[in-house]
Formats: structure tokens, sequence, C-alpha cells
């Protein structure tokens, strides 16, 4: 029965190169010593000895060598390692995947360009409110001369009527009054 927390999913590349480079390092590890250098060191043991003596290291390694490998991956389940690193792994995925995550982005440059966006941006916009004003300053004043004007209108209309009150009362004496 699977262990809660385990998959049993083919490993992801993570996990595999993980598992592969800690069984190298071992295994570099546990045989830097060459058998010529092995038997150099045991020189003073006759050759029977000295090959008993390698057999007995070699199985000392073979043994140390399972060992390790056996709780490194203990370690490795205990902890979880594996879901973690294919969790790793695909968020990788998904994040070359997505263009504002992408390694030729750079946070910064992508600051700076939002600042130029939205400063022009303010600029067209304050441009756009000045034109505005300017136009209502425009109508207020024709909405202003508009209103002067029945004034005006009223004001000639009055004069008219004076004028020809005046005419009037000029003539009133006369016969013949001018047309108006």
């Amino acid at each position: 029965m699977e262990e809660p927390g385990h998959e049993t999913g083919i490993p992801g590349r993570r996990q595999s190169d993980l598992k592969q480079s800690f069984r190298k390092a071992v295994r570099y590890l546990l045989t830097a010593c060459s058998r010529e250098d092995f038997l150099e060191i045991f020189s003073k043991f006759d050759v029977a000895e000295q090959n008993r003596l390698y057999w007995l290291t070699t199985q000392v390694i073979v043994n140390l060598h399972q060992s390790l490998e056996g709780e490194f991956d203990a370690q490795c389940q205990a902890f979880q390692v594996g879901p973690i690193l294919d969790k790793v792994e695909q968020m990788v995925e998904e994040q070359s995947l997505d263009p504002l995550c992408s390694d030729k982005s750079n946070v910064m440059d992508l600051a700076n360009d939002l600042t130029t966006a939205k400063k022009s941006e303010i600029q067209r916009l304050t441009a756009l409110i000045q034109r505005a004003e300017e136009h209502n300053r425009q109508m207020e004043a024709r909405i202003r001369v508009l209103r002067e004007q029945p004034q005006e209108s009223s004001d000639t209309a009055n004069a008219i009527k004076k004028l020809k009150t005046g005419i009037t009362a000029y003539f009133e004496g006369n016969d013949k009054l001018p047309p108006i």
C-alpha cells in the first residue's frame, strides 16, 4: 500500500537528477582510492592478504553505498522531496510559458515601461481636460453674449420708440407726417 503524500508516477526530471547526482557523488567518494593505490598502501602485506583486504574493503564500500542510498531514499520519502520537486518543475514550466515571468523580462524594466505609459496617459488626459475647459470658457462667453443681446435689442426697441415719439411730436402740428 502506498504511503500518503507519495506519488507512484514517473519521477520528474529534477527528482531523477537529484537521485542520480547523489549516487554519483557517493560512488566517487567511496571509490576515491584505486586498486593500485590500495595495494600500495598495504604493500607490506603479502599478495593474498592484500587481495583479501581489498575484497573486504570492496564489500564494506558496496554495503555502505547501498546503506547510504537506502537512507537517502528514505529521507526523500519522509520529507516528500519527490512531489515537492515535481511541483517545482511544474511551476518552472508554467512560469516559462508566462511572458511576464520569462527570464528575458526584467521586473524593473516592466515597472519603468508601466510608469512611462501611465505618465503619457496622464499627459494625454491633462491635455483633453485643458481643451474641454477652454471649450467651456468659449461656450460661457457665447452664453453671456446671447444673454446680453436681448437687452441690447430691447434697448434698441426703446430707442426707436422714443425716436418715433419724438418725430411724431415734432410733426404733430403739421398735416403731413413722414411715413414711419
